[in-house]
């Protein structure tokens, strides 16, 4: 919950904005403000104060109790000029909040937090366990100096200045070990441990098994994911209460699933109780992974609990992403999230030299030239199976024409894929002649470079004969200067010669041009591969120099009604 406090009637009016934007996640403190901060803070996981910060230090200063548990806190000025994370910046969520306020309110985040200042990723940002010198690593990362990544399981991470060697170094262990000097160990979410127990099985005696199998293994609690078990458990009080004192979801799996599992400890006892011949050891191997302490029962006796552990290993993360047709406006924010969250950037060289500045530090960026759209799609793919988290990028939207489709062929369910859609270029031109698309409509390509020109040609007469608005990519470039021609000749034999066609070049760029001509007028020569060519249909209209499509022809013909 996030707790809101004015003092003034321009503060007040910035906080219902925010009330009335977020219903469901505010609570709105009147009264003397000293008392409503203390209450919030008491309270509330955030808060956001319409007052001067200088105010706001004054009342939160006596509350500050230590930074992994206060509330994060943001300032408005009375002006709502600017959004100030004051306290907990990364645990409490406040530069994050404050960058969520400036959406609402049209006022300026300010992070002054060092780490997000520059574009680097905080240690304590990244949603797993942190320990060891975590403030002179960051500040070694934030001057420069050599940090050694020393990963000793794969998980995915965000883009690090990290080298082969460093006086500090960043640990990614599992392991139970203390941290060395200079070090900071972050402790990925990889243990997965199965668990099996007798009906009224005690809680001490279920965490106690957990626990002790952890230790004796050498691992640490810290890096469990999960506790997993079958479904007639789902319910059992000393499974659930051992999960949550442990702070882990528990995961339950149908018994013909687990049966399904592999593993070495089957037994006749679990299959008579619940129908599968293993509980711990299938609960914990059933997602995939590695078998690191098999079935073993609690010291109790009698046992009335088993459990195994499993390392899951760090599933890649893939994310395609559609640059959108050039202009920065035109970039998604949802887009731009992935560029900063990639530790691999794959693409096009000129595509990459678009948002190189908005990469972090530590981004690795794997580019190539034209016509190796295959080799990038499985340079990502093999990326993403080796546990980074890579994003590759295409123009427009990454799914049209462009990277989505190969590296989707190339990837299988051992990686995650992410999609983001981009503004396309047909969108982008649509935009720039008016409303050609308000109608069905359809893109062709006409590079015959990976489709036979037969099957286009195909393509293009259904969509002429279906009456269908074209917008044709790839038009032409020097050595394919016939196949536009061909096409519009086809569409001229059930469109009339007046029929509107837009001509944009470099939609959204600086050198951006575009004009307004007929099918019978159009000279495809002066036509190239930075080129969309967008061919009306048979109600497409030029309307005040704009190429209109109406939405149905009954409109269409309505305005032709009375123009006559």
């Amino acid at each position: 919950m996030i707790g809101l406090i004015s003092a003034t009637a321009a503060g007040a009016a910035a906080r219902n904005r925010l009330a009335a934007a977020w219903p469901d996640r505010v609570r709105v403190y009147d009264g003397p403000v000293g008392d409503s901060v203390r209450a919030a803070f008491a309270e509330c996981e955030q808060l956001v104060c319409f007052l001067a910060t200088g105010a706001v230090v004054r009342l939160v200063a006596p509350l500050l109790g230590d930074k992994t548990s206060d509330p994060g806190v943001v300032c408005v000025d009375e002006g709502g000029r600017f959004a100030v994370s004051l306290v907990g910046g990364h645990a409490g969520g406040a530069n994050e909040l404050a960058r969520e306020v400036g959406e609402v309110l049209a006022a300026c985040p300010v992070v002054t937090t060092a780490t997000d200042s520059v574009g680097l990723p905080g240690l304590d940002t990244l949603g797993f366990p942190v320990e060891g010198d975590v403030a002179g690593v960051s500040r070694a990362l934030l001057d420069g100096e050599p940090v050694a990544l020393k990963a000793e399981v794969s998980w995915p991470l965000p883009p690090l200045p990290v080298t082969a060697e460093g006086a500090y170094a960043i640990r990614v262990t599992d392991a139970l070990v203390e941290p060395a000097e200079r070090e900071a160990v972050l402790r990925p979410p990889t243990l997965v441990v199965g668990v099996g127990a007798s009906k009224g099985a005690p809680v001490d005696e279920v965490l106690e098994l957990v626990e002790s199998a952890l230790r004796d293994a050498g691992l640490c609690v810290a890096s469990l994911a999960e506790l997993a078990t079958v479904d007639a458990k789902a319910d059992e009080p000393g499974i659930v209460e051992a999960a949550g004192r442990l702070g882990v979801p528990l995961v339950t799996y149908a018994a013909e699933e687990l049966a399904r599992v592999d593993v070495p400890n089957p037994s006749d006892a679990p299959l008579a109780a619940v129908g599968t011949p293993s509980v711990a050891e299938a609960a914990a191997l059933v997602r995939g992974g590695e078998l690191l302490v098999p079935k073993r029962k609690s010291a109790a006796r009698p046992a009335m609990a088993t459990c195994a552990v499993a390392r899951r290993p760090g599933r890649g993360r893939l994310a395609v992403v559609g640059l959108g047709p050039g202009a920065r406006d035109l970039l998604t924010p949802r887009a731009e999230a992935e560029l900063r969250r990639a530790s691999v950037l794959v693409g096009l060289d000129q595509y990459v030299d678009q948002i190189r500045d908005l990469l972090r530090p530590g981004t690795r960026i794997l580019e190539s030239g034209l016509g190796a759209e295959e080799e990038r799609a499985r340079t990502a793919v093999e990326e993403a199976r080796k546990g980074h988290a890579v994003t590759l990028i295409g123009s427009g939207d990454a799914g049209v024409y462009a990277m989505a489709s190969p590296a989707l062929a190339e990837a299988s369910d051992d990686i995650d894929v992410i999609g983001v859609p981009g503004v396309t270029a047909a969108l982008a031109a649509g935009a720039i002649l008016g409303a050609p698309l308000g109608h069905d409509h359809v893109s062709i390509s006409l590079s015959d470079l990976h489709t036979p020109w037969e099957v286009i040609e195909r393509r293009v007469r259904a969509a002429a004969e279906a009456d269908l608005v074209v917008t044709f990519y790839n038009p032409r470039s020097r050595g394919r200067d016939w196949q536009l021609p061909k096409a519009l000749a086809i569409l001229a034999d059930h469109r009339a010669p007046t029929t509107p066609v837009g001509v944009v070049r470099n939609a959204s760029r600086p050198d951006e041009s575009s004009r307004l001509t007929t099918l019978a007028a159009l000279d495809p020569a002066t036509v190239d591969m930075m080129t969309v060519v967008t061919v009306g249909n048979t109600a497409t209209r030029e309307i005040a120099g704009r190429m209109v499509t109406p939405r149905g022809y009954r409109w269409q013909d309505n305005r032709q009604e009375a123009d006559r």
